[in-house]
């Protein structure tokens, strides 16, 4: 089982808990290890071979002993057994955006409402608006949150298919049965949601190959079987296909199963004007009644056929890429090795997982000249926000850190909410000894676009506020952005100088690449973010650098490629 597969036993346990409204440090408890195994870099099976197990952050004996379990039998004892202490339903209830274990538990106590088919009925018949707490707009929330939880059966986070598709790939390596392979599709282009997973190899043992793919232990089903394709399904009904081409044909195979299908019919409309055919075999040319392959055993042969520098996998959606490739102006897209500082980290001071020594050290391990010590303010109380009363005190420590490790920068930040007025959490005499203020929405999701994008825009005029964390408030597959005006806001965010967050986040991914693209042309400044809460969240900045690969972003784009003091500088202009 993967990671994430694990992570979701856990996650339920935690949500039947407080369902059954249990003791809240119990439900912690569980939340906690979720997150820790949804953040690992590496299958937690590794680590409970090595023995290692005890050295995970929050990874007692109690919870060991159950990720043994679950790992040597597919299963958890425990789990199977609370489950059966409320109705199948709630739990599917649980998926739709907006609707927590107490709101659950609620509606089944006062309604008896035990599934997804009653609550829908519940909402269209407008019965749940008599619920105390409820209201019009709960039910209106409910039955567009269905909708979601319908769409999201169909595509997955980029997190979750990439974790699949590395876990097959290293699986059929170990096997010794590939020459070649990669995945490609959405995966490769870095899409923030992904339909079927594709995987392509090159094997002088193609039906090996077949037989290894199919008997893999996470198939639910074999939906076709061939001597060089096949596809499977896996946990959660996600589909996998594979073939095996000719090592001759492996470059050409690579370009067309990556997409997009845009991208590839220009590619091949370029080639046509050539003379040449363009396919997933190879490039022709046509040789009197023969036909002679030039080209397609490496990707670069495609693009160099038809006169085009290589465009990156995450440019081709036809969205100017081969305009720009044919001028030479394609962009020199950021990498993640030229990121210098991660600006977005939580701490024990709020719900982080770390101490903030504990932080700067992974920092600095990671090769960062800078970190935000970045935790939640005051009214956020669910992720135990900064009080007042502790806000010097986590500065002093904050300071003291930054003292003790020199190779380091470590500011003082914070993660201050946007309140639904616009004014901000905490008062300018507290912003103004911070080094680093990030503001973000964490509530109030349902106003109207005028007036959230009135509410940010005011938060952007604060002289202390640097940067608008995750700018839309959107969680793929749970929760939709909130309405509002993108462009009036960019162009707000360019004339104040405030920095618009890339957050890293997995489930955020947060502006999306279209948003993005749109920044970098409004001038607006921008950077990347993990929001990490626990250490091994901090690699999750690569998932931040692939959707500005996709926005056209180059390393000057990115405040945070910066050494300290030009970063420094430039995030604290306003023009």
């Amino acid at each position: 089982m993967t990671n994430v597969e694990i992570a979701k036993i856990f996650s339920e346990i935690a949500d039947i808990l407080e369902i059954k409204e249990e003791n809240p440090f119990k439900v912690r408890a569980y939340r906690r290890v979720t997150q820790l195994l949804e953040s690992l870099p590496q299958e937690i099976e590794e680590i409970y071979k090595k023995g290692e197990l005890h050295k995970l952050p929050g990874v007692g004996e109690s919870i060991a002993e159950k990720i043994k379990e679950i790992i040597e039998t597919g299963k958890l004892k425990y789990h199977q057994k609370i489950k059966e202490d409320i109705p199948p339903g709630l739990l599917e209830m649980l998926r739709i955006p907006d609707m927590g274990p107490k709101t659950v538990a609620l509606i089944y106590k006062k309604l008896g409402i035990s599934t997804l088919k009653e609550l829908e009925k519940a909402a269209q018949e407008r019965r749940l608006r008599d619920i105390y707490g409820l209201g019009p707009k709960t039910e209106e929330n409910i039955l567009k949150g269905m909708k979601l939880v319908k769409e999201r059966k169909e595509r997955i986070p980029l997190h979750e298919a990439l974790v699949l598709a590395e876990d097959i790939i290293k699986k059929l390596q170990d096997a010794g049965v590939v020459e070649r392979i990669a995945y490609c599709g959405s995966v490769r282009r870095r899409k923030e949601c992904i339909g079927d997973v594709d995987i392509l190899a090159t094997s002088p043992h193609p039906a090996r190959v077949m037989e290894i793919f199919t008997s893999l232990p996470r198939v639910e089903e074999v939906l076709a079987k061939g001597s060089t394709k096949s596809s499977i399904l896996v946990g959660g009904g996600r589909q996998v296909d594979i073939r095996v081409v000719e090592r001759e044909s492996f470059g050409a195979a690579l370009h067309y199963f990556t997409g997009s299908k845009a991208h590839n019919i220009r590619v091949r409309e370029l080639g046509v004007r050539k003379g040449l055919k363009i396919n997933e075999y190879g490039v022709f040319v046509k040789k009197g009644e023969e036909e002679e392959r030039i080209g397609g055993r490496e990707e670069e042969d495609i693009f160099q056929s038809v006169g085009l520098p290589y465009i990156p996998p995450e440019l081709r959606e036809d969205w100017g890429e081969i305009e720009a490739a044919q001028r030479g102006e394609l962009p020199r897209l950021v990498e993640i090795k030229e990121i210098k500082g991660d600006l977005h980290i939580h701490t024990r001071w709020s719900d982080g997982a770390n101490t903030v020594r504990e932080v700067a050290i992974a920092a600095r391990e990671r090769g960062y000249e800078y970190i935000g010590i970045s935790d939640h303010s005051q009214s956020l109380k669910v992720a135990g926000g900064v009080s007042k009363d502790s806000f010097f005190q986590r500065i002093q420590e904050i300071r003291a850190v930054d003292a003790e490790i020199p190779e380091i920068k470590v500011l003082a930040g914070t993660e201050v909410d946007i309140l639904p007025d616009g004014s901000l959490d905490y008062p300018d005499e507290l912003l103004k000894e911070l080094d680093i203020v990030i503001a973000s929405v964490h509530s109030n999701f349902k106003q109207e676009e005028e007036s959230m994008t009135r509410r940010i825009m005011k938060a952007m005029e604060n002289p202390f506020v640097d940067i608008i964390g995750h700018p839309t408030g959107r969680l793929l597959g749970e929760r939709e952005a909130y309405e509002i005006n993108m462009e009036k806001l960019l162009r707000h965010a360019a004339q104040t100088g405030t920095a618009m967050e890339i957050n890293a986040y997995p489930d955020r991914m947060d502006l999306k690449d279209t948003h993005v693209r749109m920044a970098k042309d409004m001038g607006v400044k921008l950077v990347i973010g993990t929001d990490a809460h626990h250490l091994l969240q901090l690699d999750w900045i690569k998932y931040g650098v692939w959707v500005a690969r996709r926005g056209w972003l180059e390393s000057k784009d990115v405040l945070n490629t910066l050494n300290f003091p030009d970063f420094f500088t430039l995030l604290k202009k306003r023009s």
